[in-house]
């Protein structure tokens, strides 16, 4: 039997990607990429975090972070500053343009969502959600 999970998952992400980019692109946003969305979830989770925190939340190194927050800056959704904690940390925050973007950031991630689960019953998304869990697992 032939198994290509691999190719599958690899198809869907370019899919998924190619789905935000329009939407961001729509939204005016042409400048972001997929990639800075992990980042904006976990700013407005958490509200602020360090430049570490945010790198190991992310699963990113923290010089392709360091990248990607400072791409977030210049496009003003959020803002470095040392902490007056650790001269050594960065904090980094939302700004109001950013918080201001979370209503677009939470329509994509419906529609997102939308295509990704449509015509699956709920316990086809359970099921799916679980083995790709147990196949990322693989590789920890």
């Amino acid at each position: 039997m032939k198994h290509n999970a691999i190719s599958l998952i690899s198809r869907i992400r370019e899919n998924a990607n190619r789905l935000i980019i329009k939407e961001l692109h729509n939204a005016g946003m042409p400048e972001l990429a997929p990639s800075h969305g992990d980042i904006l979830a976990a700013l407005y989770s958490a509200g602020e975090m360090t430049m570490l925190e945010i790198a190991k939340k992310i699963h990113r190194t923290k010089a392709t972070t360091t990248v990607l927050i400072q791409k977030l800056e210049n496009n003003g959704l959020v803002t470095r500053q040392k902490s007056a904690k650790d001269s050594r940390s960065t904090i980094v925050s939302l700004t109001q343009k950013g918080r201001n973007f979370k209503k677009i950031f939470n329509q994509i991630s419906e529609k997102l969502n939308n295509t990704v689960y449509n015509n699956l019953t709920e316990d086809e998304c359970d099921t799916i959600e679980i083995l790709l869990s147990k196949i990322q697992n693989n590789f920890e």
